[in-house]
């Protein structure tokens, strides 16, 4: 898809923010500092519009982002950041499922893992939980650019079969630096669209 038009439209902690219309709307969920926010940034072309840190847990908000007025992109909280209290955890966690029980909207869900480290026990959760609601059709690998091509294969197989991934499931290499496979996803995303 060629993106003419991007904005940040509006950020919300509960549903009674949430945009009103009835647009359809993917979401991404992952890991804090696993580069959620730099994937809309590429997917959209963007270099800011999704706000980035070195420091994990950035996003606390959902926050989301119109993609030429026909379509929206929904960066969700990340998960598994261990320096925040139980509470603050508990809250976040209370937005998410908030988010994904009660939105007409939300068409499908990307979930982003690092290409370079095994997924995490609060991803194989995360997978569960979305697998158990038929959400998830895509797994997205950030981080391509950080290890070399030879070792693609072996990091995207054990990312596989922690997952247990299953045909149906599209699992990525991405790297939003360098722009790989984002025409790709857009693909895909157009497909679930």
């Amino acid at each position: 898809m060629k993106v003419n038009n991007s904005s940040l439209e509006k950020i919300a902690v509960s549903k009674e923010n949430y945009p009103s219309d009835s647009l359809p709307e993917i979401a991404f969920v992952g890991r804090s500092n696993v580069g959620k926010s730099s994937l809309i940034n590429a997917l959209l072309n963007r270099k800011n519009l999704a706000r980035t840190s070195s420091k994990p847990g950035k996003t606390r908000t959902i926050n989301f982002y119109l993609v030429n007025d026909s379509i929206r992109f929904v960066d969700l909280p990340g998960y598994g950041y261990a320096e925040v209290s139980f509470a603050e955890r508990n809250k976040w966690a209370d937005i998410i499922n908030e988010y994904l029980f009660e939105r007409d909207n939300l068409k499908a869900i990307v979930m982003i893992v690092d290409i370079r480290h095994e997924p995490t026990k609060n991803d194989l959760m995360m997978f569960e939980f979305l697998k158990s609601y038929n959400y998830t059709n895509i797994v997205v690998a950030t981080k391509a650019d950080k290890i070399s091509k030879g070792q693609w294969h072996k990091n995207l197989k054990i990312i596989s079969d922690k997952l247990d991934l299953k045909d149906g499931v599209e699992l990525l290499p991405i790297s939003s630096e360098k722009k790989l496979n984002i025409d790709k996803l857009w693909e895909l995303i157009d497909g679930l669209v």
